[in-house]
């Protein structure tokens, strides 16, 4: 190996751009994977997402069916399992705002944050949950307001269906995807590891098991955020369509969805090739500033009194009822063989939208880790659950009491619109405003269009962290990743139809099932690693994290890997 030279080390030492280059902090203390592990999990994913989406396609009926077997089966005898993840999750979530180790910071004792409170909040809602709420806010309690499992239907029109829109959309949901980012965002951030679901699990395993099981828990994760980023890509593409032909500018077909598709793959590309601070986080501020509008018009141009009894009636009845809410299993359906998870309520709602969560907890919760360095583990959780909560709980507060006031002053005109299409729910209540509907409908339709990008965005991010760790991946790179994503929503939609659509991501859901525990051993694992924290953990956060220039940077590559063991330095697990 080359020794570096005397004008090499005096640019390192005086801060030189290059160092800076080449020592991103954390510093890498993670596991460079063998070469026959990394061909396969770079080869292996797409070709066994060529074959699901050709088997779907060339035989949809034969896969739905088997689909549908198992999401009966995972109904009827493992929705007490699903449920009690949920309940893991919101524990693990208390347990670490409360305890003294809320007060770690991700990235160091001296890392600052590197967003705004405003930014950050912007892309965590992007990320997350924003597309999903322009339309199941007001599709889920219209779809539950004569039959909202256990709770009481009163003569307040849909208000058990909206409390459980909180509930499910709210505080649980966002404990699922927040404590799995705060898996990924400890090993990375604080112990140096790749940003990826493999560094924050194996080392739990016998030491036999760790690469094959590294290898299968990477491929999962690939697979999920490829898969359903792709079939939410074909989704948003309709929906969008949807939004065009109520406006009266184009009809819904397969050649619009497949324009609004390399439309979208095209804005997604470009944010992700200029970076999170140019791209996404600009995106992401307007997706907040646009639905700031959409909400607070809805609330002056609506039934504003009604509006606001409502918002204060429902938060009240969400408190009230939320413990039974999250315990609600079902066990009597399992006195007998249940023929259909289409005869199990849970099975229409909460055991169907956890499974979503975790199916889409790769991307997410890998997402909102790479953009959470420098908070505290408190600041990180409570900002994770409690704001995003609060948020949701005012939009579907605000939108559904509108769309049930309309509802019932037209008669169920809106009933009849989700009945018919899902999607066009909120654009129907925006129609029946007083004024402003037509421009409001603009509103909704563009942020259909631009929450979704910032969802491939931070999926692309993501991805690209799984499949290119430990190396960092290039703009170019990212741009590859959303064109192969845009090919598959293309194909699913060109040589398929919504059935085949709908096939495929009801599949990555029910292939949410055994992730779920993959993350169980990554909660595990975090609550080991926290509670033997020790002195020489501590110093090692500190070393991978330090600013200053330190020896071992000489022998660094240009993606921050040691070329050499460093020396004098803290292994961790």
């Amino acid at each position: 190996m080359t020794t570096p030279s005397n004008k090499d080390q005096n640019q390192k030492e005086s801060g030189s751009p290059e160092l800076k280059a080449q020592t991103s902090l954390p510093r890498f203390r993670g596991t460079v994977i063998p070469p026959l592990d990394s061909l396969i999990i770079k080869v292996l994913p797409p070709i066994l997402i060529i074959l699901v989406v050709a088997a779907v396609i060339m035989n949809p009926t034969g896969v739905s069916d088997i689909i549908q077997y198992l999401r009966t089966k995972i109904t009827s005898g493992w929705a007490w399992f699903i449920i009690l993840y949920s309940l893991v999750s919101v524990g693990m979530c208390i347990w670490l705002t409360f305890s003294k180790l809320g007060k770690v910071r991700l990235g160091g004792p001296k890392a600052a944050p590197e967003f705004s409170n405003f930014a950050w909040y912007s892309m965590l809602f992007a990320c997350g949950q924003g597309i999903g709420l322009i339309f199941w806010s007001l599709a889920e309690p219209i779809m539950l307001k004569n039959d909202a499992g256990i709770l009481p239907i009163n003569s307040n029109p849909g208000e058990s269906g909206i409390v459980w829109g909180y509930f499910h959309w709210g505080f649980t949901a966002w404990a699922m995807y927040g404590v799995v980012a705060a898996c990924l965002a400890y090993s990375h951030h604080n112990l140096g590891k790749t940003l990826t679901f493999r560094e924050a699990t194996v080392d739990l395993l016998p030491k036999a098991a760790q690469r094959p099981a590294g290898v299968v828990i990477e491929m999962l994760a690939i697979i999920a955020t490829v898969l359903g980023l792709a079939t939410s890509f074909a989704f948003a593409s309709i929906q969008f369509s949807s939004g065009l032909q109520t406006l009266g500018l184009l009809g819904s077909n397969t050649t619009t969805w497949v324009v609004i598709i390399v439309v979208l793959g095209v804005l997604a590309s470009f944010s992700a090739f200029v970076g999170l601070d140019k791209g996404m986080k600009i995106v992401s501020e307007a997706n907040t500033i646009l639905s700031i509008v959409l909400v607070l018009s809805v609330l002056v141009i609506g039934p504003t009194v009604y509006i606001l009894g409502n918002l204060v009636q429902t938060t009240g009845v969400f408190f009230d009822q939320f413990i039974t809410m999250s315990f609600y299993v079902g066990p009597e359906l399992t006195m007998s063989p249940l023929a259909s998870w289409k005869d199990s309520w849970n099975g229409w709602w909460t055991i169907f939208i956890w499974c979503w969560v975790i199916a889409f907890s790769p991307f997410v919760a890998g997402f909102i880790a790479r953009i959470s360095r420098g908070r505290t583990i408190r600041e990180f959780v409570i900002g994770v659950t409690v704001i995003p909560s609060a948020i949701v709980m005012i939009w579907i507060g605000i939108i559904a009491s509108a769309g049930m006031y309309y509802d019932e002053q037209s008669k169920g005109l809106i009933s009849a619109a989700i009945k018919a299409d899902s999607s066009s729910g909120l654009f129907a209540m925006l129609d029946l405003l007083p004024f402003g509907g037509s421009l409001l409908m603009v509103v909704a339709t563009i942020l259909v269009a631009t929450y979704y990008v910032t969802s491939l965005d931070s999926g692309t991010y993501a991805l690209s962290e799984f499949v290119s760790a430990p190396r960092k991946s290039s703009p170019a790179f990212r741009v590859v990743l959303v064109a192969s994503i845009a090919t598959v929503a293309i194909v699913l939609l060109s040589l398929g139809d919504n059935a085949v659509v709908d096939t495929v991501q009801t599949g990555v859901i029910i292939g949410a099932f055994p992730f779920a525990f993959v993350i169980l051993l990554m909660i595990a694992n975090l609550f080991r690693r926290l509670k033997t924290r020790n002195k020489a953990i501590k110093k090692l956060e500190k070393e991978i994290n330090d600013p200053n220039f330190r020896e071992e940077d000489l022998l660094l590559d240009e993606h921050g890997i040691p070329l050499a063991p460093p020396a004098n330095t803290v292994k961790s697990d």
